[in-house]
């Protein structure tokens, strides 16, 4: 190892041409040397190595003689998938625990061991899982991967996947959004030995989190699943109502009186009818004397406070939180709490806009209670991230495009990212019986690219489409799309028609960079039912996107939440999202994309400007918690779950 990286430092120093492929050759050339059949030198191995001794062994580091420009050279030689970090930030992903779920779409997945909606096979579902779904040590655990593959983490925006957020209770929410946090504010050394705690602490309960373990107990319930002899909420108690996950449930609600928690949410009749009666705790058997060392805690709104606080001064800041709902969640009152929990962006299961084929799909929702949940999210200043699902019972290629067509063009909903795949049928997904009884297809591979590529061309300039899949196994998918690189088959269809895509994902300056001197700024306006809203980004000569602020100016003609609390008042615009794309530079420091550059300080003057030509006398910003001082720089005052500043 140490003789591979000498060579890697000389040939960088020296200025040799050195890329993925030269690399190869010489971790290979390094092997063959041993003559015993040994992998000696390994890539994944290297970056670790290296960073280890700059940061632990100074002697060692000196007598490599490496310069900063060596060095970042090296870095960027040595990192792993690179477009981990390439839209700005460093992005980790959680998934929530097992839990039922107030709906019963016929597509969704019922795997028993995740989240409804989730497959275990999923990576974040696996990684999840390996850490009991304890928020903490799934944090813990992909900084550290982030770090040996070479990204810089200082900057983190969070994704909390697993089904429906708002099915989950209160005190849960709370404990899950705290313990992300308290992971990002605890330095190396205190995050190591809270997750050493943490894991000996589960480990004592004999909570299952391997595949192997759980298959006694799990296989049989999830066998009943797949022949439709269960749903999952009637299987759900008989998985988890063991006095271990009785534990940990009381332990993050602060209950003593064995009853499990509740959903904030009614469940249907029929699954609550099945639960089993919770025990006394007297009646408990096998963990009342257990240590509680490394337990989970209930947290409470004061604390979540005093963990934001701390985290606007922390060495890994949030700059985005996410989670993911349905429409007939969203309420002023919810929209009100995942804001306390520092929510600032929301994902939203949406999959179509046409009435009878929702229903058919049961979804039970409707186009108009979408664009309900769309204008709530807008007008607290929340970014939308909505699911957009083809091929769904009772669709058509034809249809699906047209569907797609009103999502981006109707002012009731123009979401800002969509997450557009196609539905795959898993075995235990109710749409089964549908296949079976021949009432759904597949569409073939040349169905699916020309409506996801007629699509894609739609798309405007101010929308992302972030994935055209979801991380669903092969194995898993019994008919449909099973390609991971669907997204690449559609836009080389595009490519071949010489086709012009707009949408934001595709024009990202990535790991690339830009000259900033070349951008030019420009402003696309659009109205919704809600607002006025101003999409300002920073473009190359080519076309290419080098950042971007979301302006909201609201026109509050909703009638459905006159006289509601609103985070704008009459005479205020919003920021709800600012994003500067390239390689992710460090606190205070600059990096060899556009990061802390001064675009992004441009972008907020510029909205002030024009919130104030359209006579708007001040500006909010739903600011993440590691951004708030950020905007304290740019004059912004902290005003109750936003930040505000002055426009006259």
């Amino acid at each position: 190892m140490e003789d591979a990286l000498r060579e890697i430092i000389d040939a960088v120093r020296a200025g040799t041409p050195v890329d993925a492929v030269w690399l190869d050759k010489l971790v290979r050339r390094h092997n063959r040397a041993a003559h015993d059949g040994t992998r000696r030198v390994a890539k994944r191995r290297l970056l670790p190595y290296y960073l280890a001794v700059r940061a632990n062994e100074p002697e060692h580091w000196a007598a490599w003689n490496v310069d900063e420009a060596t060095d970042r050279a090296v870095v960027r030689l040595l990192q792993a998938k690179p477009r981990r970090t390439a839209s700005g930030v460093a992005t980790i992903t959680v998934i929530t625990k097992p839990w039922r779920c107030s709906s019963q779409c016929i597509y969704c997945p019922n795997d028993i061991r995740m989240p409804k909606s989730y497959l275990a096979d999923e990576p974040a579902c696996q990684r999840a899982e390996r850490c009991w779904f304890d928020p903490f040590l799934q944090v813990a655990a992909r900084l550290r991967a982030l770090t040996d593959m070479g990204h810089v983490t200082d900057k983190v925006e969070l994704i909390v996947l697993g089904g429906t957020w708002s099915d989950y209770s209160p005190a849960y929410q709370r404990w899950f959004i705290g313990e992300l946090f308290r992971a990002l504010n605890a330095n190396d050394d205190e995050r190591a030995r809270e997750a050493e705690k943490r894991r000996a602490f589960y480990e004592a309960l004999a909570l299952p989190r391997e595949r192997d373990d759980l298959a006694a107990t799990v296989a049989p319930v999830q066998k009943r699943i797949d022949a439709g002899e269960l749903t999952y909420n009637q299987a759900w108690p008989l998985v988890y109502e063991s006095d271990a996950h009785r534990v940990v449930a009381e332990a993050i609600e602060g209950r003593s009186d064995g009853a499990a928690p509740r959903p904030a949410t009614a469940l249907d009749a029929e699954a609550l009818a099945l639960e089993s009666t919770p025990r006394p705790a007297a009646e408990r058997t096998g963990h009342d004397a257990l240590s509680l060392e490394g337990a989970p805690t209930p947290i409470s709104s004061a604390a979540i406070e005093r963990l934001h606080r701390a985290n606007e001064t922390a060495g890994k800041r949030v700059v985005g939180l996410v989670v993911e709902t349905r429409p007939d969640l969203i309420t002023v009152e919810s929209c009100q709490e995942m804001r306390a929990l520092g929510c600032t962006k929301v994902q939203l299961g949406i999959q179509s806009l046409d009435n009878q084929r929702l229903t058919a799909n049961g979804r039970a929702i409707d186009d108009e209670r979408i664009a309900e949940a769309l204008a709530l999210l807008r007008l607290f200043g929340f970014k939308s991230h909505v699911h957009f699902m083809a091929n769904l019972l009772g669709a058509t290629p034809e249809a699906d495009v047209a569907d797609y067509r009103r999502l981006i063009t109707d002012p009731a909903f123009l979401p800002d990212e969509v997450k557009l795949y196609p539905c795959a049928l898993v075995a235990s997904a109710q749409l089964t019986e549908a296949y079976e009884a021949g009432t759904w297809r597949p569409y073939s591979e040349e169905e699916l690219v020309a409506v996801l590529a007629a699509d894609v061309e739609a798309t405007p300039p101010y929308t992302r489409i972030s994935r055209m899949i979801r991380d669903i196994s092969a194995t898993d998918i019994l008919v449909g799309n099973k390609k991971t690189n669907l997204r690449q088959i559609v836009e080389g269809h595009l490519e071949a028609e010489n086709a012009s895509v707009q949408e934001i994902r595709h024009r990202e300056i990535a790991v690339d960079g830009a000259d900033a001197a070349s951008l030019t700024l420009e402003t696309v306006p659009y109205r919704t039912t809600v607002s006025e809203e101003r999409f300002l980004q920073w473009v190359t000569p080519e076309g290419r996107i080098a950042g971007f602020l979301r302006l909201s100016l609201p026109t509050m003609n909703l009638s459905a939440i006159e006289g509601a609390f609103l985070p704008a008042q009459p005479g205020e615009a919003m920021i709800r999202e600012v994003h500067i794309y390239g390689k992710v530079a460090a606190l205070h420091q600059t990096s060899e994309g556009t990061q802390h550059l001064g675009l992004g300080r441009a972008l907020v003057e510029e909205a002030c400007r024009q919130a104030a030509d359209a006579g708007y006398d001040a500006l909010n910003v739903i600011s993440a918690v590691g951004t708030r001082d950020y905007y304290r720089n740019l004059g912004f005052a902290d005003h109750g779950l936003y930040q505000q500043r002055g426009l006259q």
